[in-house]
This record gives C-alpha cells, structure tokens and sequence, in this order.
C-alpha cells in the first residue's frame, strides 16, 4: 500500500504483477484474460465514430457555457436554445456508428470476461455494438423525460415532432459536442414541443451539469466496481469526478486500475499501468491476443498506427510510474 492524494493505493495483485509483463498492453491482456473485469468508458472511445470528446486530440473548444439544470429548467428561453442546438447536434449522434472499440468490448462481454460496463457517454453505441451489461452513468440522448409526469420517451418520436414543428428551420451546420449540443448562436424562431401525456417540460434523460447522477446509479456502479477484478478506463481523461470516483475507489480496495486513453489522465498514478494509443485498434488488437475473435475490423493500417513509427507509442510523461506506461500492442 501507498498514499497518493489521500487515497490509500494498492501494488498490482494476484497475477497482475509488474514483473508479469514487459508492457502496458500485455498487462491489459492479462487482465482482460482473466475475466471479471469492470469497464469504465468515456468519450474518448466514441471519437472514432465521429463523435468529438472534449479534452482528447479532437475535442473541439466549447462555443459559449454548457447547459445548465438550473438553466434549462428555469427559462423558457433557454430550453429553446437547447433544444434548437441539441435537435442540429442530434443528427450527427444518430447517424454515429459503433466502431472497432465498442465491438471490442461487446465481444469480452459476450466471452463472459467482464462484470459489467460503466459509461460516460451518452450516445449509446455500446448498445448498438451488442453489449448488454451497460450502466449509462450520465443517461442517454436517445430518451426524454418529462419533468411532470416523469413519463419516459424516444428520442426519435420527439425528433419527429420537432421536425414538424420546425418546417423551415435549416440553419448551417456547426460544431457538435459530445453530448449532441451544436454550436449555433441563432435559435430564435425555434418551436419547442411538450410532454403529449401532461404537457409538461422535456427534457433529455441525461445529467446536465449543476445535477446529481441519481444515488442508486452511482451505488450500483460502486458496487460493479467492487466486485470487479480489475478497473479497465477506455477514453476517459477522468477530469470530472463522477468518473474519476471509481478509479479511487479501486484503487483505495486493492483492485488494479488500467487505463487506455489518448493523452494523459487524472488517475494516472493510481494505475498499475497505462497506455496511450488509439482505443479502436489498441482493443481490436487485446481481443486478438485472447484468441476471442478473428477481429476482421482490425485492419493492419490501423494496428500500425497504434506501433507508431518508432515500433512502440508514447509513454506519458507524469512522472514516477507505479506501473508499466505506454508501450502500444504488437500486431501479428
């Protein structure tokens, strides 16, 4: 055990040791292999499905303040202009595919190698590569809720509603974020629909900043995590605590934290290893390894990038290491 931040940090246990493997990946195989491994995902898996996170390499500037819960439920205006931004953003999530990443992960599922998956993302593609076990800790754009009735939708009855509402409307295409919000300035014009069963306020099922994560979600996942022999961070820069919590929490029991994620994250120093290569290719190739897949949609192109041009991707410079850092997987 050592400190790190005030938590109580555990070395790399049972098979998971630093001398069990010359690298990062190897160490990822490893756990994986071993089965009962916990996923914690977050936008950095998605971007290779053209969907932009938000402090990675295509995270793009924010235009103007994030919607607020307080905001959106205290202003009509600006429930137009989310909802006018997030009907232009909508499109693009919709129209985003599952990539090799996510069927990765749906294919360790299926193999029964993981306890469960914990995701920050709100796009679903988890679920549309075929995972089944996928705790949304942030909700999904692909529901609405009202805030009367508390009566739950699809997000594709309310597009076409909105879509009706809006004939005219067809501004130019602008930036979109992660959460679906486009960057557009001018939304006025824009017609806002109701609840059809209360006509009360809609809402996408999702956290806004300034709200809570509802608290059995947030205990079930410490739950998952407890119980899991392993904490496996795909695409997440951990920066929010909602996310980072779990790391901690692994971390603080005994439970060896690996992360895969394109730059730097905040619980590198909790981690028994990291790896810093492309999340598609880098989980395309773990699969391999386990022999679970064939993993057609690996194409070598892709593994290549991962090597780099040097053979090996860069190691994160953080200082001391608990663990191994940054070697990128072979390609066979």
């Amino acid at each position: 055990m050592r400190q790190h931040g005030g938590v109580t940090c555990a070395e790399p246990v049972g098979k998971v040791s630093l001398d069990s493997r010359e690298s990062s990946f190897g160490i990822l195989v490893e756990v994986l292999g071993g089965g009962g491994a916990a996923v914690l995902s977050g936008a950095g898996l998605s971007t290779e499905s053209g969907i932009p996170d938000y402090r990675g390499p295509s995270g793009r500037a924010r235009r103007g303040q994030p919607m607020t819960y307080q905001a959106f439920t205290g202003s009509a205006a600006a429930r137009q202009r989310y909802w006018a931004r997030s009907h232009l953003g909508w499109r693009n999530v919709t129209g985003a595919a599952p990539n090799a990443g996510h069927r990765a992960v749906a294919a360790l599922e299926r193999h029964g190698l993981l306890r469960g998956i914990i995701t920050q993302n709100v796009d679903g593609l988890h679920q549309a590569a075929g995972a089944g076990a996928v705790t949304e800790l942030h909700g999904s754009l692909h529901r609405v809720v009202c805030l009367s009735c508390w009566r739950r939708s699809s997000r594709l009855a309310l597009d076409a509603r909105l879509r009706a509402a809006n004939p005219g409307w067809s501004p130019a295409a602008a930036a979109v974020n992660p959460d679906g919000d486009a960057a557009l300035e001018e939304t006025a014009g824009f017609a806002v629909v109701d609840c059809q069963a209360c006509g009360g306020v809609l809402k996408p099922d999702v956290v806004f900043f300034g709200e809570n994560v509802p608290r059995d979600r947030v205990s079930a996942c410490f739950g998952l995590v407890a119980s899991a022999s392993a904490l496996v961070v795909l695409g997440s820069s951990l920066t929010v605590m909602s996310g980072f919590r779990y790391v901690r929490r692994a971390a603080a029991l005994g439970i060896p934290v690996v992360i895969v994620n394109q730059g730097a994250t905040r619980g590198d120093e909790l981690a028994v290893a990291t790896l810093e290569a492309p999340l598609g290719a880098t989980l395309a190739a773990a699969v391999r390894s386990l022999g679970l897949e064939r993993a057609q949609w690996l194409s070598r192109g892709a593994a290549l990038a991962v090597l780099g041009a040097g053979g090996h991707g860069p190691a994160r410079g953080h200082g001391p290491a608990r663990g191994h850092r940054g070697l990128a997987p072979p390609v066979s």
